[in-house]
């Protein structure tokens, strides 16, 4: 169980994660696309698109400073582990709690104003509620882990997660892990897995074409009817 959990899962969402993309992008390029919205409603929009975007950039560059970073390197420049613990805490949860509150009320305006509903997919409540699970688990992770002497996840997951990028799979480091963190894991894994097939594609949609491309003129309409 613990090589298919951290050993062959993580692999078998890499490869439906990339082959995902491909084949939707060489099949369905017209549904490649977030499907805004904005028209059908503001309410609730704004302030959920802003605390959620922003609150999962921060999320994300802790993930980075987190797991991609090793605990050696923080060593080597004089961060102490309470040093980190602190600031790891200190921004990742007022991030957490945006990205949470965000989604909160995305979820709530998808489900309850009448014409967004009404063109809301099978794929985007899925979405929604899988990345709601993923940022819950997380922020849960967080205030479990929030005294400084708890789990350190720079010498279990972090090791674990970078040894799936040059195939040294580590299964065992992931045994005594917290039942939290192992299930923040997995359940961001899931949402991986379905990211191709739902409007999350559209963070690839990158409009490098603006870069090129003629400058649009605009030309004020005369009146008519002046002298």
């Amino acid at each position: 169980m613990e090589w298919l959990l951290w050993g062959i899962f993580p692999y078998l969402v890499l490869l439906v994660f990339i082959g995902g993309h491909l084949i939707r992008y060489q099949y369905d390029q017209l549904g490649w696309t977030v499907k805004s919205s904005e028209f059908l409603s503001k309410k609730d929009l704004r302030y959920g698109i802003m605390l959620l975007h922003w609150g999962i950039i921060f999320v994300f560059i802790g993930h980075v400073l987190g797991l991609i970073i090793p605990k050696g390197f923080y060593d080597a420049v004089g961060i102490t582990k309470d040093a980190y613990h602190l600031l790891a805490i200190g921004a990742g949860i007022p991030a957490g709690l945006a990205a949470f509150i965000g989604i909160l009320l995305l979820v709530k305006r998808r489900f309850t104003n009448p014409r967004v509903k009404q063109t809301t997919s099978r794929a985007d409540t899925v979405a929604l509620l899988a990345l709601l699970v993923v940022v819950g688990s997380g922020l849960s992770a967080t205030f479990m882990n929030i005294d400084s002497q708890g789990f350190d996840y720079r010498t279990t997951i972090s090791p674990w997660f970078r040894g799936l990028f040059y195939f040294n799979v580590q299964p065992e480091l992931m045994a005594d892990v917290p039942v939290w963190f192992k299930t923040h894991v997995l359940a961001s894994f899931t949402f991986f897995a379905i990211w191709p097939f739902t409007r999350m594609v559209h963070v690839f949609s990158l409009p490098f074409m603006y870069l090129t491309r003629s400058p649009i003129i605009f030309r004020k309409k005369r009146n008519k009817n002046a002298a």
